[in-house]
């Protein structure tokens, strides 16, 4: 953990994650870096409208109101420079977010800062970004625009897919190979063996710390397992979680039903899977984050 920061959560968050960037995207992609510079600087006192991931950090950030001592920290880390990055702290306090801390780097991965600052989670929308923080060992994850968002008030929602994500991709991998029946025959031969961990188990990990500052009947914060698993590979799923000591206030056992519907019940603010088809369906109802990690990732980009 980064000195200074104590036992909080620490979420990194890119620039274009958090503010709507399109139109000075646009320059860049087509005029190039002085456009783009000129641009925002002739612009730093307009305001940057809400991007995908601005009301998960709302209601991270809130949740520090409520206890005594602050248990989130949410980090800047952009590609920007200083100097065009001045529009978006700018922004940052316009909207009233309480973030102090920013790593601008100038066209470069911002993803070495990551350890530094102690982070748990990182969010960006630039995907070679996110696949360098997860091959680092930090749970990582492609916001991806999408539906409409949720308000910032009321429970902060968390739903995480399982394989590849809360947990490793080796049952994946033996789905992947031998289907369904190959995939259900190992997974309750070894349903007293836990599973391995994913990129976000640290970061759930970390989540259920914050929970536990707060009464369990009253907590702001609710998280949820949707996957796509069902019985008889449901009890591996179970131990595991239990051997870890880790809680998840609802478990969805879909047998492979689209997601979509059950996180819009759950009410989700954020949803974390690998699969890319998961993903392009629950982003039309939830600001969703793809992780580029394990068996599919490699088939999508080999």
């Amino acid at each position: 953990m980064g000195k200074g920061l104590g036992d909080k959560l620490v979420v990194a968050i890119s620039s274009r994650a958090l503010f709507d960037l399109r139109e000075s995207h646009q320059v860049y992609e087509s005029e190039g870096v002085e456009a783009y510079r000129q641009y925002q600087i002739s612009r730093e006192d307009e305001v940057l409208p809400p991007g995908d991931a601005f009301v998960l950090v709302k209601k991270l950030l809130g949740l520090n109101a409520a206890v005594e001592r602050a248990q989130v920290e949410v980090i800047l880390v952009s590609r920007n420079s200083a100097d065009t990055g001045l529009r978006v702290f700018n922004s940052i306090q316009h909207h009233g977010l309480d973030i102090s801390r920013a790593a601008f780097v100038g066209g470069r991965s911002p993803y070495p800062y990551l350890a530094a600052f102690g982070c748990h989670l990182f969010l960006s929308t630039h995907v070679e970004d996110v696949r360098s923080a997860l091959d680092a060992g930090f749970a990582a994850a492609t916001i991806l625009s999408g539906g409409p968002r949720r308000e910032a008030g009321g429970e902060l929602r968390v739903a995480f897919d399982g394989d590849a994500v809360l947990f490793s991709d080796e049952a994946e991998r033996v789905y992947q190979q031998g289907g369904l029946e190959a995939f259900q025959n190992r997974e309750r031969e070894s349903a007293r063996e836990p599973l391995g961990g994913g990129p976000f188990k640290p970061f759930l990990s970390a989540l259920n710390r914050v929970q536990q500052a707060f009464p369990q009947e009253s907590c702001p914060i609710r998280t949820a397992l949707v996957t796509a698993r069902s019985a008889p590979a449901h009890e591996r799923v179970i131990r595991t979680l239990r051997e870890w000591d880790i809680r998840l206030d609802e478990s969805l056992f879909l047998g492979g039903l689209d997601k979509a519907a059950f996180l819009e019940a759950f009410a989700a603010d954020v949803f974390f899977d690998d699969q890319p088809g998961h993903c392009a369906k629950a982003m039309d109802v939830v600001a969703t984050g793809h992780v580029p990690h394990g068996v599919t990732n490699e088939k999508v980009s080999g």
